[in-house]
């Protein structure tokens, strides 16, 4: 079923503002075709707002996805171009064990999304979840992704098939 995302960038009005037009225009462009489509609405989780007012967006949306890029450089507060004139300072001193921008960050960003999962589930029980960028590809935060229940992640082409192996290991050690 195709899936229309919608960037949220500040409240559930906006979210509900931006539905309504693609709603009415998607719905217009299917019957100009003369065909049956169904389709979801969801929106991106990047921003710490969005995660803890998710039981207020959950209503509006069929999935969430977390932008795992942004939601790591707001929750940060480093720009992810300014971060790697610093960040070999961080990981030499053992500020940082590894680049937030690559290995999801499970304690911080982490909880933002196990904060998100658990506020939304309760108010919208068919609502699905998952992650796009690079994380994606990372085992490790695919491997993370997979126990908070998230249904999918995505990330570019080259890392499909780390992430494959890393959901089947996930899987796999799940049972």
């Amino acid at each position: 079923m195709p899936e229309i995302m919608i960037p949220l960038t500040c409240d559930v009005k906006e979210l509900k503002y931006v539905k309504d037009i693609v709603v009415k225009t998607a719905d217009e462009e299917i019957a100009a075709a003369g065909v049956k489509l169904e389709y979801k609405v969801g929106t991106m989780i990047e921003i710490p707002r969005a995660a803890v007012t998710a039981d207020e967006i959950a209503p509006e949306a069929d999935f969430f996805c977390f932008g795992t890029n942004d939601l790591t450089q707001m929750t940060y507060g480093f720009s992810r171009d300014d971060a790697s004139k610093f960040m070999p300072a961080y990981f030499d001193r053992k500020i940082l064990e590894a680049n937030p921008f690559v290995k999801l960050d499970q304690v911080g960003v982490g909880s933002l999304m196990k904060t998100c999962i658990a506020l939304s589930k309760p108010v919208n029980k068919n609502i699905h979840y998952g992650i796009c960028g690079e994380h994606g590809g990372d085992p490790s935060s695919v491997e993370f992704c997979h126990k908070i229940g998230l249904d999918y992640v995505s990330c570019s082409p080259f890392r499909v098939p780390i992430a494959r192996l890393a959901a089947a290991q996930a899987a796999i050690a799940d049972r």
